[in-house]
């Protein structure tokens, strides 16, 4: 009998222990996610709120910064700077109540530069593992903490160039390196530095034959990059402006590139069944407006594959802000000029588009057989996920959102202007 008990005993716990897991989305470790895709695991992620509705906390984060938060285990962190941006800091909060665990001043920098009028001096996204965060402000600084204590571990502020425009790339984990993009109209280069010590692993500038033909303005460039597996090999896949590059993320050696632009990325790359997306920078045609394009590569080539790997091109207007989300083979996205598409990502042909009213530079989230978008007003339109437009609601917050937000334990920790919110049905 006692056997018995134990048998059953044991089943109960491994359901018990197995069901969260495949339920929900436990982390959010970096910009779009802990797969850097936008997707979460979560089942049940709320889908109405406003206010007052479904907020379990609302927290004030002092400063400015259009950062996205991550979360691990009961931390959330977020970086902020003052407005003039002499003052930069981490923040951590509890993730079940909203109360600040760490504020810790990071950066002091003697000189600030100009930057874009919709950006901050902390919109960079840190990332985070089970023992460190790791907070990048472009050429101000990058720091290592310590998530146990709020400990400062190490610091770089000799990592520079000239963004013009304020930083905006974020950082990314790769096994023991943090790899970072510094694109400016003076420099541009990736840098893997060691996590734990901080000190450079490898850095690569640049292609100078796609980047000289550039005027400075043009060079600059604000992507995060993906890591993605193509037969066996991991690959770093980086859309600069002057063109999308695989690298290998243990060296930094070239594996190949699509050549096309001549000014500035933000859009990430994202990948699914084996093939690359990216928005490139723009074109200027000798008759006719600027574009840039979302392109379709297929990944496993050497070399210049810019006529040999393409498997489709859709002519976009200029200035992707915002990273698309792609599930079961369906690309969701909004272009610069607020037009909503849903296309088949086998083709690049479009399923279904609307024109919308708001602005939407949060990239949109998956969670659940539902898209999130957000739009600078704070309104968030959820739609199903699917090859028919259906929307399932409109919720809205107090204050612009620039952040994309994080899904974790179906919960939605989103940023506005001043406050982070923690949203849940619950």
């Amino acid at each position: 009998m006692r056997k018995i008990n134990l048998f059953i005993l044991t089943g109960f716990l491994l359901i018990c222990c197995q069901t969260p897991s495949s339920a929900q989305q436990v982390n959010w470790t970096h910009f779009r996610g802990s797969n850097l895709d936008g997707i979460s695991k979560d089942q049940n992620a709320p889908t109405t709120w406003n206010d007052s509705l479904n907020i379990i906390w609302k927290s004030r984060i002092s400063g400015k910064g259009w950062s996205s938060p991550v979360v691990y285990g009961d931390q959330v962190w977020v970086s902020t700077a003052s407005e003039d941006g002499k003052q930069m800091f981490g923040i951590c909060l509890n993730s079940k109540s909203g109360k600040e665990i760490f504020n810790i001043k990071l950066f002091e920098p003697g000189t600030t530069f100009p930057k874009h009028d919709i950006n901050t001096f902390a919109s960079p996204t840190p990332c985070i593992d089970k023992e460190f965060v790791y907070f990048h402000f472009g050429t101000y600084g990058t720091a290592c903490v310590k998530t146990k204590d709020g400990s400062v571990v190490w610091k770089r502020s000799d990592l520079n160039c000239d963004h013009v425009q304020g930083p905006g790339s974020s950082p990314i984990i790769y096994k023991n390196l943090l790899i970072l993009h510094l694109e400016g109209v003076d420099v541009q280069y990736i840098v893997a530095l060691d996590k734990i010590t901080g000190k450079t692993v490898w850095k690569k500038d640049r292609p100078k034959d796609c980047y000289d033909k550039l005027v400075p303005i043009g060079k600059k460039a604000y992507i995060t990059p993906i890591i993605i597996n193509v037969k066996g090999k991991d690959l770093l896949i980086s859309n600069g402006s002057a063109a999308c590059i695989a690298y290998n993320p243990e060296t930094g050696e070239e594996v190949w590139r699509v050549v096309q632009g001549e000014d500035s990325t933000i859009s990430m790359p994202f990948f699914e069944n084996g093939i690359v997306y990216f928005y490139t920078s723009f074109v200027t045609p000798k008759s006719g407006e600027q574009y840039c394009e979302l392109m379709a590569v297929d990944p496993s080539g050497t070399g210049d594959i810019t006529k040999t790997h393409i498997i489709w091109r859709l002519k976009s207007p200029v200035l992707q802000l915002l990273t698309p989300v792609i599930k079961n083979g369906l690309i969701y996205t909004i272009d610069s000029k607020n037009n909503l598409y849903c296309l088949d990502a086998k083709t690049g042909t479009s399923i279904y588009s609307k024109r919308l009213t708001g602005k939407y530079n949060s990239s949109p989230v998956y969670a659940g057989g539902k898209i999130y978008f957000t739009s600078t007003n704070g309104e968030t339109m959820i739609i199903m996920e699917g090859r028919k437009f259906e929307v399932i609601s409109r919720n809205k917050l107090k204050g612009e959102v620039f952040a994309t937000p994080a899904l974790v334990n179906n919960s939605i920790i989103m940023r506005s202007g001043a406050n982070l919110y923690c949203i849940s049905a619950h």
